[in-house]
C-alpha cells in the first residue's frame, strides 16, 4: 500500500481551531476546508505540541517534542546565509529522523513548497527533494522573500497563490510517475501582516467590510499582552485596530482556503482523490481577542496555554478509506502525527520505541482507536509545560510559577483559575504527577525546555552542550500596557 498511497500534507500559520466554517463559524468563509471535512473524518479536540511555530514544525515532523528536539521557540536566527547581514545559517534539526526520511527510503518523492522556518532555508533538508521555501517565518504576502534551488528570488505573486503554484508544478511534473509522493504544502497565511495593502481587496470588500466580527470576542487587553515591537501584526484594542486585524486574518484564510480548492481539484481532474491521504493541519491555535490576547502561546509573558493557543484545526481525507463527515472528540496531538502516517501508510517506524505519540491509524479507518480511554495531552513552550484531559487542565511554570488549573467541564473558556482551591488539590496533585512522569521519560537532559530562557522572543542558536556560552534564546520582553 506504502507505494500506492500518496500524501498531501497542507499545513496552516497561526490557524485557530474556530477560523473555519465547519468549525460552527459562520463569518469566516472557507468553503475548500468544509469541502474537506465533508468528505473526511474532523478532529475538534487537536493540539500541537507546543503553541509556537518553529518547536510545532519540527514535532510534527519527527514525532518528538521541543525538549527532544531543542527547538524551543521561532527561530530568529539562523535561517539562511542568504536574507538579513546579520543571520547565519544553523540546520536546527541535523541528525533527527523526519517522517520524510522513512517515507523517502520507501521509495516515496518527498517536496516541500512553503514555509520551512526550521533553519539553513537554502538547504534541502530531510529528504526533501523538491524544496521552493520561504525565506524565513512570515512577511509580506506580496514580492516575499523565497528561496528555490539555494537561490533568493521573489514575484510580485500573493504569496499564498505563489506556494500553491510551485506545489502544482511539482505535481504536473509527476503526472503519469508509478512512484507515490510526499507533498507537503506549508502556507504563511494567515500569520500577520494584516493590513489591507497585503490581501486582495476584493476578499476584504466582498466578505469581510461589514462582517460584524461577532464570531471572535471583544475583551480588555490581558495584562501579560506582549508588545509586538515594531512587528507587521495589529493589535486590536481599538475598533479601528481591531478591524484592521480581523479583516486581514479572515482574507488571509479565504485566501489560503481557495488555494486548498485548487490543490484538491488538481487531485480530482487528475483521478488521484482516491490514491491520496490529505491532511490539514495548523502549526499551532491563535488568540483573535481570545482572552483579550492578540497572539500565541507567546502573545503573553509568561507564555499563555489557552485552548485558543493550543488547540489546533485537523481534518483528514482519504475517499474509500476514511469515514466521511465525521467528527471525532478524542484528544491526539502533533506528536502523534509521524507514528500514524507511517502507520497508515504501512511503513516500518524504526524511532517507535524513542516517540511519545501514539498512533490513531485506526480512526482513520473507522476502527475504534487502541488507548481511547488514555485522553491526555501534553504541551510545553520552554519552562511552561501543560497536562490536558478531557476534563481538566493544568499548567506548570518552572521554577516558579505561577501555575493554572482549570475544571474545563464546568468552565469550559478556562476563566477560573483553580489553583489555590483545597478541593482542587487532590487533582492537581495527580495531574502535576503524570506530567513529570511523562516529561522525565521522553524530555532529553540537554535539551529540556525547563532548562532554558524560553521568554517568548524567539531563538537565536541550537541548544545542548554545543551551544555552550551563547546566548539562547531573545529576552526583549515588552508588554504592550507599558507602551499604551
Amino acid at each position: 500500500m506504502a507505494q500506492q498511497t500518496n500524501l498531501l500534507f497542507i499545513l496552516t500559520d497561526d490557524q485557530g481551531y474556530w477560523a473555519m466554517g465547519c468549525a460552527g463559524n459562520s463569518e469566516i468563509r472557507t468553503p475548500n476546508l468544509d469541502r474537506l471535512a465533508a468528505t473526511g473524518l474532523y478532529f475538534m479536540n487537536f493540539f500541537c505540541a507546543s503553541p509556537v511555530c518553529s518547536p510545532a514544525r519540527a514535532s510534527i515532523l519527527t514525532g518528538r517534542i521541543p525538549s527532544q528536539h531543542g527547538v524551543q521557540d521561532f527561530l530568529r536566527t539562523g535561517n539562511s546565509n542568504i536574507y538579513g547581514a546579520d543571520d547565519r545559517a544553523i540546520e536546527y534539526l541535523a541528525g533527527q529522523t523526519a517522517y520524510t526520511d522513512i517515507l523517502a527510503q520507501q521509495g516515496y518523492a518527498c517536496d516541500l513548497s512553503g514555509k520551512w522556518h526550521l533553519g539553513s532555508s537554502e538547504k534541502p533538508q530531510k529528504s526533501f527533494v523538491f524544496w521552493d521555501v520561504h525565506a524565513s517565518g512570515a512577511g509580506p504576502y506580496y514580492n516575499a522573500p523565497m528561496i528555490r534551488n539555494g537561490r533568493a528570488y521573489h514575484t510580485s505573486d500573493y504569496v499564498s497563490d505563489l506556494i500553491t503554484d510551485n506545489a502544482l508544478a511539482f505535481l504536473e511534473a509527476r503526472k503519469g510517475m508509478d512512484q507515490p509522493f510526499c507533498l507537503n504544502v506549508h502556507y504563511t497565511a494567515p500569520h500577520a501582516p494584516w493590513g489591507r495593502e497585503h490581501h486582495p481587496p476584493e476578499l476584504f470588500d466582498a466578505y469581510y467590510r461589514d462582517c460584524p466580527f461577532e464570531s471572535t470576542p471583544n475583551e480588555p487587553m490581558h495584562p501579560q499582552q506582549l508588545s509586538k515591537q515594531g512587528s507587521a501584526g495589529s493589535l486590536g484594542f481599538t475598533e479601528e485596530t481591531r478591524r484592521e486585524a480581523l479583516s486581514g486574518y479572515f482574507a488571509a484564510t479565504t485566501a489560503m482556503d481557495a488555494n486548498v480548492g485548487r490543490l484538491l481539484d488538481w487531485l480530482e481532474d487528475n483521478g488521484l482523490r482516491e490514491q491520496t491521504l490529505v491532511v490539514f493541519t495548523s502549526d499551532n491555535g491563535m488568540n483573535m481577542g481570545h482572552h483579550g490576547i492578540y497572539g500565541k502561546g507567546n502573545g503573553t509573558f509568561p507564555p499563555n496555554m489557552f485552548d485558543t493557543s493550543v488547540k489546533v484545526p485537523m481534518i483528514v481525507s482519504h475517499p474509500g478509506r476514511v469515514p466521511q463527515g465525521k467528527i471525532t472528540l478524542s484528544l491526539h496531538s502533533h506528536y502523534d502525527i509521524m507514528p500514524t502516517l507511517l502507520d497508515y501508510l504501512d511503513v516500518e517506524n524504526p524511532k517507535a520505541d524513542d516517540l511519545p505519540g501514539r498512533s490513531f491509524a485506526a480512526l482513520l479507518e473507522g476502527r475504534a482507536s487502541k488507548g481511547d480511554e488514555q485522553v491526555v495531552v501534553f504541551d510545553e513552550y520552554g519552562p511552561t509545560r501543560m497536562i490536558r484531559t478531557a476534563a481538566w487542565k493544568y499548567i506548570h511554570r518552572y521554577p516558579y510559577g505561577p501555575c493554572e488549573l482549570y475544571d474545563l467541564v464546568n468552565d469550559v473558556g478556562e476563566r477560573r483559575n483553580l489553583l489555590d482551591e483545597n478541593r482542587a488539590q487532590s487533582v492537581r496533585e495527580w495531574l502535576q504527577g503524570d506530567l513529570e512522569a511523562w516529561f522525565a521519560r521522553y524530555a532529553d537532559p540537554d535539551r529540556d525546555g525547563t532548562r532554558e530562557a524560553v521568554m517568548g522572543r524567539g531563538q537565536l542558536d541550537i541548544v545542548g552542550p554545543a551551544a555552550k556560552g551563547r546566548k539562547r534564546f531573545g529576552d526583549d520582553v515588552v508588554f504592550e500596557r507599558e507602551r499604551a
